[in-house]
């Protein structure tokens, strides 16, 4: 969505209008689920849907840019996932089992499934590194968040967020390079 249909999506959504909220929803959704899934978060479609009820909540007390929205919901989302992983943490339990649904206007499975597993292997690498730095990447690249936004959302100063960015973008390096020399031998 473009800078200039934001205020109007934004308004019309607090009006009520379904359409201009879902224009908001497909703004910010898909990289809100990278980044709850980059945090090896089960349930992060849970998760982001207690952050979009919080957000219909709170619709009315927002004011900002497409940035500043994307930043507010992804802290929203942020808290949710820490109270959750406490709950979580506290309770055992078991998931129920997938269950498979056709729908004619799904797109081509092969493709869905390539998508997949070049995400869930991208996910995969960023959870190998410290849980900060996993963090911070994930905000600034999946979120597209900015490192101010990061970093306030993180409780971080904008160096801090910038260090851990760096370091852990240095580290996904070494390791895809370390990777790609063992795929020569």
């Amino acid at each position: 969505m473009d800078i200039e249909a934001f205020p109007r999506a934004l308004a019309d959504a607090r009006a009520g209008d379904e359409a201009a909220f879902a224009q908001l929803y497909r703004m910010v959704q898909p990289g809100l689920l990278r980044y709850l899934r980059g945090l090896a978060l089960d349930g992060a479609e849970d998760v982001a849907a207690d952050a979009w009820v919080e957000v219909v909540r709170g619709l009315e007390r927002f004011s900002g840019d497409p940035q500043g929205f994307t930043a507010w919901v992804f802290t929203i989302a942020r808290r949710k996932a820490i109270d959750r992983s406490r709950y979580e943490g506290r309770r055992l339990t078991a998931p129920l089992p997938e269950h498979d649904q056709d729908d004619p206007r799904a797109p081509d499975v092969a493709e869905l499934v390539e998508q997949g597993e070049a995400t869930e292997a991208a996910l995969a690498l960023v959870r190998t590194l410290p849980p900060d730095q996993a963090e911070a990447i994930l905000l600034r690249v999946v979120g597209g968040l900015e490192i101010s936004q990061v970093a306030e959302l993180m409780g971080r100063s904008n160096g801090a967020v910038r260090v851990l960015t760096h370091r852990g973008l240095q580290r996904l390096g070494a390791t895809l390079a370390a990777r790609a020399t063992r795929a020569q031998v």
